[in-house]
């Protein structure tokens, strides 16, 4: 058989014709701005290009949100913006090892970053200074924002303003009332001391395989090293049992016998809770919207938590809303003393090699407008809730007849807070990071350890890091 060679002729001009396509195709890209969803769905930006990365929202209406207020400045600016969403662990990674990325962010905010990540960055000198966005709106902020922005650079030896003050949180515990209904409770039922609160859920859980017939956990308490959600209520115990880990000065109290008790206290006393069955047991290997999940699926009647993502993921069903979910305080201390919360500010921080760092700042400047954040909060579902304190006078945020933004506003604006450790000694951010509390927990109910080897073992771990730090 013969076969004919095809001719060069014809080859020629097929490749001239896809040239051009190709051609007309990168220039009607290039008009248009690039506001993304998925880092992966784009080329890499080019250098004209706002870079943001920020955290994915436990709900569409908050990266909704987000991206409508970025589409906005973007069309008021014509700068064009690459909006990343990438989940907690993956921005954490990402972000700690953006400095060796061929495409760094220009910008970004991480919902824990403030409390495992920022410290170490504005240590090392990797964050923007971002005193000049600050100075101008330090009246917008209360004194414990402003420290908690306030990194010490060990590069320059100086301390400063690295990150920019978006919204803040603490925890609130949400429970079932319609299921505390069913056994003849009234929220007025739930004790205040703090012993007779935890054996109320305690006896709920009983109450309710007895008359109900109903197999539900009566806490939702991650113990899983995954989880942030496990350190971040173990502190509040710590806290609780006011015991004071690293002083205002920085210094670390873990050697003092007092303290060393008392953190073998909390663990025996977490721990025997799992133990005797009233914490789900898969909650070892739980993830951070675990706890979320397993109450809004009735796995348990209750479960503290950082932020409103529970009742957002409602907000739309009214009974639900209103009627069968609800949310408490913390009570008492065991002392009797009123609960001191501690408070996380989310921020956003510039990375000091960011090729646009003035378009950044110009970006922020823009979104910290209180009308422009105001609006942005409250469009993202309620999950998070203004650090600038002109914008709690808003009537959204004291709207007494809504259980959920009424307790978290008595709590961010009249109860006792402190910012975590991490304000006091950067190099708690590891202890943290490492979430050495789930270590502990996990080591005791998986591998029988008892707490005070758990508690030594933990003692020894955070000791070092801060050994390690420099």
């Amino acid at each position: 058989m013969l076969i004919k060679p095809r001719s060069r002729f014809g080859f020629k001009y097929k490749y001239i014709f896809l040239f051009v396509c190709i051609v007309l195709m990168i220039i009607g890209c290039s008009n248009r701005p690039q506001l993304m969803r998925s880092p992966e769905s784009q080329f890499p930006s080019q250098t004209s290009t706002l870079n943001i990365w920020w955290e994915k929202g436990f709900n569409l209406e908050e990266d909704e949100a987000f991206q409508k207020l970025v589409k906005n400045w973007s069309s008021k600016t014509g700068h064009q913006v690459k909006l990343s969403f990438y989940t907690t662990n993956e921005l954490l990674e990402k972000t700690a090892r953006a400095s060796q990325m061929l495409e760094s962010p220009d910008l970004v905010l991480s919902q824990t970053g403030n409390l495992t990540l920022y410290p170490r960055l504005a240590w090392e000198g990797k964050l923007a200074d971002v005193s000049e966005l600050i100075e101008p709106v330090k009246s917008l902020y209360d004194e414990n924002a402003i420290k908690a922005i306030t990194y010490y650079n060990q590069v320059e030896s100086k301390e400063s303003y690295y990150g920019i003050p978006i919204y803040q949180a603490t925890i609130q515990i949400f429970y079932w009332q319609k299921l505390l209904a069913a056994l003849g409770y009234s929220q007025q039922d739930i004790p205040q001391n703090w012993d007779d609160f935890w054996q109320f859920w305690l006896q709920v859980q009983n109450q309710s395989k007895k008359q109900l017939q109903k197999n539900i956990y009566a806490l939702g308490f991650p113990l899983s090293v995954a989880s942030s959600d496990t350190y971040l209520l173990f502190e509040h115990l710590l806290e609780a049992y006011n015991l004071t880990l690293v002083d205002r000065e920085g210094n670390l109290l873990v050697d003092q016998p007092e303290i060393r008790q008392g953190i073998i206290q909390c663990l025996e006393w977490y721990s025997k809770l799992y133990q005797q069955s009233y914490i789900p047991p898969d909650a070892i290997n739980w993830l951070n919207t675990d706890n979320n999940r397993n109450l809004l699926n009735r796995v348990v009647v209750m479960t503290p938590n950082v932020t409103l993502s529970i009742p957002a993921a409602v907000r739309q069903d009214n009974d639900i809303y209103y009627n069968q979910l609800g949310i408490l305080e913390f009570p008492k201390k065991p002392n009797g003393q009123p609960m001191r919360y501690l408070l996380s500010i989310k921020q956003a921080v510039i990375l000091r090699d960011s090729t646009h760092s003035n378009l950044a700042k110009e970006f922020l400047r823009y979104l910290i407008e209180p009308n422009i954040l105001a609006e942005y909060i409250k469009a993202s579902g309620i999950r998070n809730v203004p650090v600038q304190k002109p914008l709690w006078q808003d009537p959204f945020w004291q709207n007494s007849q809504d259980p959920y933004l009424t307790t978290t506003t008595k709590i961010l604006t009249k109860c006792p807070t402190r910012l975590f450790y991490t304000e006091r000694n950067p190099a708690y951010s590891v202890v943290l990071k490492n979430n050495v509390w789930g270590k502990a927990l996990t080591k005791i109910v998986i591998d029988r350890i008892t707490p005070e080897q758990a508690a030594d073992n933990a003692i020894a771990e955070i000791k070092q890091i801060f050994a390690n730090w420099n």
